[in-house]
């Protein structure tokens, strides 16, 4: 079974690191989007399992991305990761609120990482393959 993930991100370098993370994992179909308003899109025209989201981007931010996703009642329940360099505690707060599962400070630790999107995973029932 293929795991589809979406991640959201308009930093170019912190896209590759987590493509070339994820790209090891067997079975991941990864979606990639540049603003909030291209995940957004993505969500609309894709069935997604997962999503990793930065928090500052143009056109539509992660707090919009995250809400999109629970506003929907198809994707109320997709796991939300906030990998963002944002040390704001009030950001990081605004975020769970919003329904997101964790938060991951940048620059990521690849184990931790991995550990954390496996055990999300895992925890909404979708299957690894």
């Amino acid at each position: 079974m293929t795991v589809n993930i979406l991640i959201a991100d308009d930093d170019e370098v912190m896209l590759q690191i987590i493509r070339s993370v994820l790209s090891r994992g067997k079975g991941f179909q990864l979606f990639i989007a540049r603003n909030g308003k291209e995940a957004i899109q993505i969500k609309e025209k894709n069935k997604i399992d997962l999503v990793i989201t930065d928090l500052m981007m143009p056109y539509a931010n992660g707090f919009e991305v995250i809400s999109a996703f629970r506003r929907d009642p198809e994707t109320a329940g997709v796991p939300v990761v906030i990998v963002s360099s944002i040390g704001n505690e009030e950001a990081v707060i605004e975020g769970f609120k919003l329904g997101a599962d964790d938060f991951i400070q940048k620059p990521i630790q690849v184990g931790e990482f991995m550990s954390r999107i496996n055990r999300l995973l895992a925890k909404s029932s979708t299957n690894l393959p």
